[in-house]
């Protein structure tokens, strides 16, 4: 019996000195369709938790090589503003599905989807573990657990319930899909306004609860046996970070980066260029801002995203929390234990030590 770390909710996390699961292996009865599904690791987290740092080391240590889970790396010449593996790095272990489109195409989590199984197919014949790493939660998500079929987005519906979210408050929002679907606002915090705005989307398109569609699809698609780690910072450490991060990339020559982007004729509507950072960077450079207030709107969205991150990676009760980098040496330890030969696949039991 080993001891790992909890997958309780951020705040209770920090806050918590000895807050711990236990995860048991018991022995288990397999089909066989179910012992040779490939196990993977996914290590996700905020931006700037560290996740490339613990992945690097890791994949060196389990034989395991690298697919990115990050909806901005997939760009090729945008590398400071999505803070792209170095060179070394990927020279060392191998990256997948970073630089694989151009600025002006269209990416969807579905081709994420095709794009990412292929390459896990490929590493499974040559004996090589994988790594998933990233904070695309909606990647993870259809790579490990398929896509339901849905309506496509109507921004028009969407624009329409974020201005109702503004002027009423977001838990007014969050009481009007408790009413159409009490299962889906059940799982949703009454802050989770992104997701909230799906699901009376969907609803409001079908006539059907979103729930309903999950239910029927139940995200039957798990072609692996999957160990996700979760790593946790404190939020001011994270915070500074964040900060630290965004000053090095104007360091090391950001904002020429944008201007090369533009002067190769990307435009700053591609869905691309509204991306973190570079959005503001198209400002200055179009001179509707200084770089100093640049700088500063680029840290203030970029720890609101990193929140967004959290709102969503907290949902998953899969996930075992780590406190890193205090206690990021048990990340190996725990890979290891999950990709050992003949090793029962785990069953985590959630168990508060200190009640």
């Amino acid at each position: 019996m080993a001891r790992v770390f909890s997958s309780q909710p951020l705040e209770l996390l920090e806050n918590a000195p000895i807050q711990f699961s236990l995860e048991v292996f018991l022995p288990m009865h397999y089909t066989r369709s179910q012992m040779v599904r490939p196990r993977l690791i996914a290590i996700v987290g905020p931006t700037a938790s560290g996740k490339s740092q613990v992945a690097t080391e890791m994949a060196s240590t389990v034989n395991a090589e690298i697919i990115s889970a990050d909806s901005m790396q997939i760009y090729k010449y945008m590398d400071i503003g999505t803070n792209k593996p170095s060179p070394e790095d990927r020279g060392h272990i191998p990256h997948h599905l970073i630089d694989i489109i151009f600025p002006d195409e269209i990416f969807s989590a579905a081709r994420y989807r095709e794009r990412a199984r292929a390459v896990i197919d490929g590493l499974g014949n040559v004996g090589r573990n994988v790594l998933i790493v990233g904070g695309t939660g909606l990647y993870i998500k259809a790579l490990l657990r398929g896509l339901f079929p849905s309506p496509a987005a109507d921004e028009s519906l969407r624009q329409d319930l974020r201005e109702r979210a503004n002027r009423l408050g977001r838990r007014a929002l969050w009481r009007e899909l408790n009413d159409v679907d009490p299962t889906s606002a059940s799982r949703l915090h009454p802050n989770d306004t992104l997701r909230i705005v799906r699901a009376l989307e969907v609803f409001r398109q079908t006539g059907i609860p979103l729930s309903d569609w999950q239910k029927k699809h139940a995200f039957g698609d798990c072609p692996y046996e999957v160990f996700k780690i979760g790593l946790m910072r404190k939020r001011e450490d994270l915070y500074r970070r964040i900060e630290n991060r965004v000053d090095d990339m104007v360091r090391r020559g950001f904002v020429e980066e944008v201007r090369s982007l533009l002067n190769m004729g990307y435009g700053r509507n591609l869905k691309s260029m509204q991306g973190l950072g570079y959005k503001r960077m198209v400002e200055h450079l179009c001179g509707e801002r200084d770089l100093e207030e640049a700088v500063v709107l680029i840290k203030r969205e970029t720890k609101a995203y990193a929140k967004r991150q959290l709102t969503w990676f907290r949902s998953d009760p899969e996930i075992t929390w780590v406190r890193y980098p205090e206690d990021g040496g048990r990340t190996v330890e725990l890979a290891k234990q999950f990709l050992k030969p003949g090793r029962p696949r785990p069953m985590i039991v959630k168990t508060a030590m200190n009640g």
